[in-house]
């Protein structure tokens, strides 16, 4: 369910002026279409490391014009991966070449929410400068209730712009 609601993000920040590029995983494929995005954002969605179009290496040169990283819904995978360093698809290739603020939308069952990993990860990111947005309480969509769904989109753009706006830094 969150990753419909990423669409939902996508939409109100192309609709307030942003250029959006979207990196999606496997995963991520797999619940939404890149045409979804790529209709949304009016962008090439990236996919693959291996599909870049044109000689540069794609996730740094995109790192180096975004002003800001978000991702959103943001896996416990994700979570664990980018603590760690680990760059083994676009996504997290991406995360690690980029050194402008990033911000993460949890979203996953509250029990995961909870382990011990992700939370030593989220605390080693947040000691590193990456900001949080979420994750709220309520009802998740595999039906438990907890802290763990993903944040509401209204705040989640809230926060991108008042980042943006602040220009706050890693």
């Amino acid at each position: 369910i969150a990753a419909y609601k990423g669409a939902d993000l996508c939409s109100r920040l192309v609709k307030a002026g942003y250029d959006v590029t979207v990196i999606m995983t496997d995963s991520a494929r797999k619940l939404v279409t890149e045409q979804t995005f790529l209709t949304l954002s009016r962008n090439p969605v990236i996919t693959s490391l291996w599909e870049i179009p044109d000689w540069q290496p794609g996730h740094v040169n995109l790192a180096d014009k975004a002003d800001i990283f978000v991702v959103a819904p943001a896996t416990a995978n994700f979570i664990g991966k980018f603590a760690n360093g680990i760059a083994d698809d676009a996504l997290t290739t991406f995360a690690i070449s980029h050194d402008k603020p990033t911000i993460l939308a949890p979203a996953m069952n509250p029990k995961m929410w909870k382990n011990q990993a992700v939370k030593d990860n989220c605390v080693t990111l947040k000691k590193r400068g990456i900001l949080f947005c979420g994750p709220a309480k309520g009802h998740v969509a595999c039906g438990a209730d907890g802290e763990g769904r993903f944040e509401d989109v209204s705040v989640i753009f809230d926060t991108i712009e008042k980042t943006l706006t602040k220009g706050v830094k890693k």
